[in-house]
């Protein structure tokens, strides 16, 4: 059983990267998109603040995850990795229930390639649609990673058959 944190900005790969890992390990995805999506469409009028939100659906997150990892599932968590807290709690909770830590970076140093990225895709209401180079360097620089533990970044901005295997392996070494 495995706990893995993916971290990239946004638009870099992080979703599709983690549906091929499911699809290859059978571990469920928890996707901060869908959780604050859901969130924004059920309280459309609310004039919720993003302090507000990024909170509520982090905690719903990570209340999945630990019903998860406690019934002996493989878990992915698919959000930006832009706090400490996150890398502390992941860590906390593959301690608790026995699994093995990961963490995979989508890296992509191309502001244009993900600017693309996002103005292509289908989004969800609460991703971005664009970015600017500035707030993409700062997200860059800000991603945590973890200290005692051993991760894997991939450059993402190359084609995924290039990297996924690398990735599982990495997830299944002990």
């Amino acid at each position: 059983m495995f706990f893995l944190q993916m971290s990239g900005f946004p638009g870099s790969g992080k979703s599709t990267l983690a549906k091929l890992i499911s699809k290859a390990t059978n571990a469920i995805i928890v996707d901060h998109d869908i959780s604050k999506t859901a969130i924004l469409e059920a309280l459309e009028d609310q004039n919720l603040s993003m302090y507000t939100l990024g909170k509520t659906s982090y905690h719903i997150d990570w209340s999945l995850i630990e019903f998860y990892l406690s019934q002996g599932y493989s878990v992915i968590f698919d959000a930006p990795c832009l706090y400490e807290e996150m890398i502390e709690k992941g860590q906390q909770l593959s301690a608790k229930y026995k699994a093995q830590y990961k963490y995979v970076e989508c890296y992509v140093d191309n502001y244009e390639l993900i600017q693309n990225s996002l103005m292509t895709r289908e989004r969800k209401i609460s991703q971005i649609q664009n970015t600017t180079y500035e707030a993409f360097r700062n997200g860059i620089q800000q991603s945590k990673k973890p200290e005692k533990y051993e991760y894997l970044m991939v450059d993402s901005s190359k084609p995924i058959e290039t990297y996924l295997n690398s990735v599982i392996e990495y997830i299944n070494l002990a």
